[in-house]
């Protein structure tokens, strides 16, 4: 259950980010704030439940914070069409290398 929690907490991250780009363009609702707050709260949240479920906070925090890198950029490349070259793409390769890196040690 906390690697549900996680995912959750990687999500919410990676949606108010997201919605944060949408909300700074020029003319955007104010609405849009409110979604990157809530987004915010709900990953801090899961990130909380994940972490009292018993999992180690370097392996949570590892986990959220490159999923969400890799995510974010990904995402923005998409929605946004923003650049990603193929030194970022690498850079995106290392993060999830290094993901695993972090789980293989930490079951040990």
């Amino acid at each position: 259950m906390t690697w549900l929690f996680l995912l959750g907490a990687i999500l919410t991250e990676v949606t108010a980010t997201l919605s944060l780009r949408t909300a700074s363009q020029p003319g955007a609702r104010r609405a849009w704030f409110l979604v990157v707050a809530a987004g915010y709260l709900a990953a801090f949240a899961f990130l909380t439940l994940a972490l009292s479920g018993g999992m180690a906070l370097g392996v949570a925090y590892g986990v959220w914070a490159a999923s969400g890198v890799a995510l974010t950029a990904l995402a923005s490349r998409a929605l946004f069409g923003e650049p990603l070259t193929k030194v970022m793409s690498l850079g995106i390769g290392i993060i999830i290398a290094g993901v695993l890196l972090i789980e293989l040690g930490a079951s040990h």
